[in-house]
C-alpha cells in the first residue's frame, strides 16, 4: 500500500510558532496547479500499477485553495492508479476558511477526514497564538464538520505563553464537548528562527517551563483516557477506528510520495531504502516542476536500524525485543537500560516487545537515543 502528500505552500500569514516551509499570498495558485500537474505526470511511473490507501493535504493551508484545484488533482492521480475502497482522503485545514458551502464541496470532491487547525477553544491562547480565527469560529466548525465527514480531527497546543493548568483543562473541556472523533495534542515547540523564538530572545514573551509542560501533557493522556480515546501516538488520540492512516503509515516506515516544494519521499525495496525531498522554494519549484528533487539519500543500514527505534517508540504497537537486541551495538548494556526504564515505570513489556508507558510517552526520543547508542 501507497500513501501520498500533497505540500500546498500558501498561508495567509505565517504563525509565531510556524517553521513548515510557505508563502503568504495566493498570486501564483494557477501556476503552482499547472506545475504539479507536471510534476504528477512525471512521477507516472511511481504511481502506476500502485494502490493507495491515503492521501493527506498538508501546507501552509490547503483549506485557503478553491475546492476544483484540489478535485482536479485527485481526477489525476486516480486516472495513474488504483484507490482503496476505504481510502483517507485528509485535508487540513483553517477553521476561517470553512463555511457550510466550503465544506459541502470538499466532501463532494470526495474528503473523508478533516483536520482542524483550532489549536484553542480558549481566546486568550488564541491570541497569544496569532490565530486569525476566534474560539467561536473554533467551536462552530467543529461541530458543523462531525455532521458532515468520516473523521475529524481537532488540533490543540499547550505551553502557550500564559498558560496554567486551569486554563489547559478548560480548553481540553470545550473540546471534549464537541467529541471530535480524534484529537493531537502538542506541546508548544519554539522552533530556531520563528517569529516566538525572536519574541523570547528579545524578553517579550516567555513559555511554561518543562515541568509545567509536561504536567500539561500528562493531564491531557489522563483526561482523552477516561473519555475513550486511544493514545496512540506520542501526540495523537483517537476514538476507535479514527486514527489517521496516512500518518500511522509514516510512523510505521511505509512507502509514501510527496509532491510540491518540500515535500518528502520514502522509497522502500528489498534491497534499499531512499529519501527524497523537493526543493523548498515555490520559485524554483515553478520552473522546473518536473525536476524538483533537490535531496536524495539512500539509508545506510544504521540509519534504517535508527529510524526505526525512534519511530517504533512514538507509536503504541511496540518494539521487537529481538530486533532491537540483534541490530544494536550495546550489548549487555541494552538489558540494563530495558531494566532501568522499567524500574522508572517507562516502558513495559510483552510479548516481546517493548510498549512506552503513558508517562514513557515523554521521554521516548531520550529512550530512543539510550537504545540505540547508549
Amino acid at each position: 500500500m501507497l500513501t501520498l502528500y500533497l505540500h500546498i505552500p500558501f498561508c495567509k500569514a505565517r504563525c509565531s510558532y510556524c517553521d513548515f516551509y510557505l508563502v503568504t499570498g495566493m498570486e501564483h495558485i494557477d501556476l503552482f496547479f499547472s506545475a504539479l500537474s507536471l510534476e504528477t505526470a512525471s512521477r507516472s511511473a511511481d504511481l502506476k500499477g500502485r494502490t493507495i490507501g491515503a492521501i493527506h493535504f498538508g501546507g501552509g493551508t490547503p483549506s485557503m485553495v478553491p475546492v476544483h484545484y484540489l478535485s482536479g488533482w485527485l481526477e489525476q492521480i486516480a486516472a495513474l492508479c488504483s484507490f482503496a475502497p476505504d481510502i483517507e482522503i485528509a485535508l487540513e485545514a483553517n477553521p476561517e476558511d470553512l463555511d457550510e458551502k466550503k465544506m459541502d464541496e470538499l466532501q463532494a470532491a470526495g474528503i473523508t477526514r478533516l483536520s482542524i487547525g483550532a489549536q484553542s477553544f480558549m481566546p486568550e491562547k488564541l491570541y497569544a497564538l496569532g490565530r486569525a480565527h476566534t474560539a467561536l469560529q473554533s467551536n462552530l466548525v467543529t461541530a458543523s464538520a462531525l455532521q458532515r465527514f468520516k473523521s475529524v480531527s481537532v488540533d490543540l497546543i499547550c505551553g502557550v505563553p500564559g498558560e496554567n493548568l486551569s486554563m489547559w483543562e478548560a480548553d481540553l473541556y470545550k473540546a471534549l464537548t464537541l467529541r471530535p472523533h480524534h484529537l493531537s495534542v502538542y506541546m508548544l515547540s519554539v522552533e530556531p528562527k520563528t517569529i516566538l523564538h525572536h519574541q523570547i530572545a528579545k524578553g517579550m514573551l516567555s513559555v511554561p517551563d518543562d515541568a509545567l509542560q509536561a504536567s500539561l501533557y500528562e493531564h491531557a493522556q489522563g483526561v482523552l483516557l477516561r473519555q475513550g480515546y486511544n493514545h496512540y501516538e506520542v501526540s495523537n488520540f483517537s476514538l476507535p477506528g479514527h486514527h489517521s492512516i496516512y500518518n500511522l503509515a509514516t510512523w510505521k516506515r511505509e512507502p509514501y510520495l510527496g509532491f510540491g516544494p518540500s515535500a518528502h519521499s520514502f522509497f522502500l525495496s528489498e534491497e534499499r531504502e531512499e529519501r527524497t525531498a523537493n526543493v523548498s522554494s515555490l520559485v524554483r519549484y515553478l520552473s522546473a516542476p518536473t525536476a524538483a528533487v533537490a535531496f536524495r539519500e539512500e539509508l545506510s543500514a544504521e540509519e534504517r536500524f535508527t529510524e526505526h527505534v525512534f519511530l517504533a517508540l512514538r507509536i503504541n504497537s511496540g518494539l521487537d525485543v529481538d530486533f532491537l537486541r540483534k541490530e544494536n551495538k550495546l550489548g549487555q548494556g541494552l538489558l540494563q537500560s530495558i531494566t532501568r526504564f522499567e524500574e522508572r515505570g517507562w516502558i513495559e513489556q510483552q510479548d516481546g516487545r517493548l510498549y512506552l508507558t503513558e508517562k514513557g510517552f515523554l521521554f521516548a526520543d531520550l529512550i530512543a537515543e539510550e537504545f540505540i547508542s547508549g
